[in-house]
């Protein structure tokens, strides 16, 4: 394997993000081999070279992991919970290596959520520039008609910028309430709700089921799997 920047290893590793691995190298936290590493572009094997940050060896980044997770309703999106609620890092406590949620799901929502410990896929599905499309299916009650749906996929004023779904469907109906699919391309904090509650609609229930090519399925509630080789090159695709 070629000679990697040390900061793509740390990032790839889970460790931080690149700019935050750039700021561990210049405070001499790093080393190669036993050497501190402070020059930025710095370079190593990932595969031979035994890097450390602050003493500890970095996982190795040739072999990541990558889960899928189905986050049930009642489980925040956080490492650590001040308030003592249960987290989606206590589902995957048991396992070797420490994993991180990539993007959120707020309490009340359930569904996929990637947990990994590779901080550079993180990055690619989470920032806006790759526009990721991620697809909901929403419990609504209070649908007049399609006008409402239309208005979501037109753009919705939130407080910080115009928002809007890239395809909205209507699963099904009863007299009461409505099964709608929303798909955006963005990542808002509590997006979807918020632009429902805008055009009269309020969300009973909201659950992430795809994320790119990378669908939910039957994945119980709670339960989580690792993700095969193609279904993390579909996730990079996307």
């Amino acid at each position: 394997m070629a000679l990697e920047r040390i900061h793509k290893i740390l990032a790839r590793s889970g460790c931080a993000s690149r700019r935050k691995s750039e700021m561990f190298i210049l405070q001499g936290r790093v080393t190669v081999n036993g050497r501190i590493v402070t020059l930025p572009g710095s370079k190593a094997d990932p595969r031979t070279d035994a890097i450390c940050l602050d003493g500890k060896p970095v996982p190795s980044a040739t072999r990541r992991v990558v889960l899928m997770l189905n986050k049930p309703r009642g489980v925040v999106t956080t490492m650590h919970d001040p308030q003592g609620r249960s987290t989606v890092a206590d589902l995957v406590a048991h396992l070797p290596r420490r994993l991180f949620p990539v993007g959120r799901l707020d309490e009340d929502s359930e569904g996929l959520l990637i947990m990994t410990d590779d901080g550079d896929l993180s990055m690619r599905i989470q920032h806006p520039r790759h526009g990721v499309l991620k697809t909901y299916e929403v419990l609504v009650h209070g649908l007049k008609g399609t006008e409402q749906l239309d208005r979501l996929t037109q753009g919705i004023l939130l407080e910080h910028g115009v928002a809007k779904a890239i395809e909205v469907k209507l699963l099904r109906q009863s007299p009461r309430e409505a099964w709608i699919s929303v798909r955006i391309a963005e990542g808002k904090k509590r997006q979807v709700r918020r632009m429902c509650a805008e055009v009269g609609l309020h969300v009973i229930r909201l659950k992430r089921v795809a994320i790119g090519g990378l669908k939910l399925g039957s994945l119980r509630p709670g339960a989580f799997r690792a993700l095969k080789p193609d279904e993390i090159r579909r996730l990079l695709r996307a």
